[in-house]
């Protein structure tokens, strides 16, 4: 069985490519957990509720044309689109896309410390589903 080591995702927020820029992503769904127990089990049933997607970059900040700062900063309090793939090729079944709207809802233009790159940490929330698409 293959394996895949991440080394040349697809980014994209609001249109742009930002692939060059990320070191790291990550894409996650989690479900609530509801409690069904009922009086007389002996051990707790449950079943998943309201599902919550959410969406982590780290960003390697730079300031010209086209870079992170220029994307992100205007787009603060708003929903956008974004597209993820493992691989920056074709879509296909083995490099789905997964296409989302993030709330841009934190930012941090400046992090870092003396001699150290300047990388940009966040976690988006994602408003609604996440699309994958294998064609």
């Amino acid at each position: 069985m293959p394996k895949l080591v991440l080394s040349n995702c697809f980014v994209s927020v609001d249109g742009t490519d930002l692939s060059s820029h990320v070191a790291s992503v990550s894409l996650e769904t989690v479900f609530e957990i509801i409690d069904t127990t009922t009086l007389g089990s002996i051990f707790r049933t449950k079943v998943a509720g309201l599902g919550e997607n959410s969406v982590t970059f780290e960003f390697h900040q730079d300031f010209g044309s086209g870079s992170v700062e220029a994307t992100i900063y205007p787009l603060l309090g708003t929903r956008t689109e974004c597209v993820i793939k493992p691989v920056n090729a074709a879509t296909s079944s083995t490099n789905p896309s997964y296409t989302f709207q993030a709330v841009i809802s934190e930012w941090r233009p400046i992090s870092g410390a003396v001699g150290v790159l300047a990388t940009v940490p966040v976690t988006f929330p994602i408003s609604g589903q996440i699309t994958k698409t294998t064609i």
